[in-house]
């Protein structure tokens, strides 16, 4: 097999992290140089704060919020954290002292990234929350008659919704304007996690409807460790970091200015040219699923496609899909087996979520499409990005059939002696 030395390495895993925007690295290094911190009343704090200021409405204005609406965070991580459990503990609180009924549900699919299914079993298991799973159809959107249902029964229970923007290993774009209208009837407070989904599809967070809504700057070309919530300006969150206030008294701790600016310049240019990269993008994630299709009959795609459930037509890049992300199912192959053979020939690929890279069992997304635990472990996640291009494409479809041809042989021999080692590691 051909070595990765002999060939220009690829990269499709932008899901994970992207390339760093030469915009967004300039803005960093020109406001590093400079001194003050905006929390102070002299001119070099005062200039520092005028920067932050200018760079929040550049954000705001990329997602369709008003200035004050947006909360600077660390991450997408720490931006789901303070939304579920901001606004559980401040619905929760403000039922009980109103003597209303015990508000402990949160509705939710089984789709969530971690950052918040994990944060929504942190509140069962010690907030005395009661999650009520709602079921998604075979292609990831959530079953929006069941999502009603859910809702309905008892709202007064529920001290939150949350359903993700768009799957970060699936690909699959929820309907959340009327996911968050369902909620909206019923006054219960509502999240989406549109992590993925920023910088890759339009976002309008008044027009959503939704209360919160968490994005971060290194999925779109800023740095790591800058990201943001979307708080509604009329909504009620407790919160998780107490010390200064700075962020509208719902999150402390010294805005960090020069990554703040560097998010901005990103999301700035990243939403000029939005239309154009879904359409480029989208065309090379088709090509992709094409050519693996055709060379590998037996895989098969997860997630939903850009058609008309209707009519079968073809939808713009984006409609229902992440215009980057290829996810398949190749049937008898370990997905691990997969990845380290495309490495080995010099293509970055992935087996799902970054979060949980290197686990030995199969993706919880997969399990909660019905998909069997066996499948769930021959899977395989192309996502394209800004730096992506034909080459790329044409390099993994060149190598994959002697790559699948290895992992098929291989078969899954390995998994139950790796599950033992992990157990024994616990």
């Amino acid at each position: 097999m051909t070595t990765s030395a002999s060939r220009t390495r690829v990269y499709l895993d932008h899901a994970a992290t992207t390339a760093l925007r030469p915009v967004a690295l300039e803005a960093f290094t020109a406001s590093a140089r400079t001194l003050g911190n905006q929390s102070s009343l002299h001119q070099s704090g005062r200039g520092a704060k005028l920067r932050v200021e200018t760079a929040r409405d550049a954000l705001a204005a990329t997602l369709g919020a008003h200035p004050s609406e947006i909360i600077f965070t660390s991450g997408g991580t720490e931006s789901d954290n303070l939304a579920l459990k901001g606004l559980y503990w401040a619905r929760r609180d403000r039922a009980r002292a109103a003597g209303a009924p015990e508000c402990h549900r949160i509705v939710l699919t089984g789709l969530e990234h971690h950052a918040v299914l994990d944060a929504a079993k942190w509140l069962e298991t010690h907030e005395g929350a009661r999650l009520d799973f709602v079921p998604v159809l075979a292609d990831g959107r959530v079953d929006l008659d069941a999502w009603r249902a859910a809702l309905a029964r008892d709202p007064e229970t529920i001290a939150v919704a949350t359903l993700m923007w768009a799957n970060n290993e699936i690909g699959t774009i929820q309907p959340i304007a009327a996911a968050a209208a369902l909620a909206a009837d019923h006054g219960v407070p509502f999240h989406t996690d549109a992590v993925q989904a920023f910088g890759a599809v339009p976002l309008d967070f008044q027009a959503s409807g939704a209360t919160t809504m968490a994005v971060t700057g290194h999925k779109i070309g800023a740095p790591v460790g800058v990201g943001a919530l979307l708080v509604r300006r009329d909504a009620a969150l407790t919160p998780v970091l107490h010390g200064g206030g700075q962020e509208r008294d719902i999150r402390s701790g010294t805005i960090p200015a020069a990554l703040i600016e560097a998010f901005a310049a990103a999301a700035t240019e990243a939403h000029a040219h939005l239309s154009a990269e879904r359409e480029r993008v989208g065309g090379l994630r088709e090509q992709l699923i094409k050519g693996i299709r055709e060379l590998v009959p037996e895989a098969r795609l997860t997630g939903a496609e850009d058609l008309d459930p209707l009519t079968g037509e073809r939808l713009p890049a984006g409609t229902r899909r992440l215009p980057g992300n290829v996810h398949f199912v190749f049937p008898g192959c370990e997905g691990d087996s997969i990845l380290f053979g495309l490495d080995m020939v010099g293509v970055e690929a992935s087996t799902g979520s970054a979060c949980s890279a290197g686990v030995p069992r199969p993706s919880h997304v997969l399990i909660a499409l019905g998909i069997e635990e066996e499948l769930a472990r021959c899977v395989q996640r192309f996502s394209l990005g800004h730096t992506s291009g034909p080459a790329d494409v044409e390099q993994v479809l060149s190598v994959l059939p002697d790559v699948h041809a290895s992992a098929l042989r291989a078969g899954l021999s390995g998994h139950d002696s790796r599950i033992k080692t992990a157990n024994s590691q616990r």
